[in-house]
């Protein structure tokens, strides 16, 4: 990213950070749900898929973060081209451009 996009990365560093928290929150207060006789009220399947999100969440987030710290947030890992602000400020996690999204891998 420019320098002019700066204030820009700075709001968008804090809410990953934000979102990397939260998920860990949530995955952590899940898997004690896992460890209770009855779940913490949740079924077995719902738990699974609940977690599974909760994992992808932190993962994503820290993805994002780890492009920030090496330089490279805001870059479409695929074809190197400049990622929207809009887009990047609608999901923050986002590691393709609009056009790499709907294209299939070669």
């Amino acid at each position: 990213m420019t320098i002019s996009t700066r204030p820009a990365e700075d709001a968008l560093h804090r809410v990953l950070e934000r979102h990397y928290h939260t998920y860990t929150d949530r995955l952590t207060r899940l898997s004690i749900h896992r460890t209770r006789p009855d779940h913490g009220g949740y079924d077995d399947g719902t738990l699974d898929l609940l977690i599974a999100w909760a994992r992808q969440g932190v993962a994503e987030a820290a993805r994002a973060l780890q492009r920030m710290s090496d330089g490279t947030y805001g870059v479409c890992e695929r074809c190197r081209a400049d990622i929207d602000l809009p887009r990047l400020t609608g999901r923050p996690e986002i590691p393709l451009c609009g056009s790499c999204t709907y294209t299939p891998p070669d």
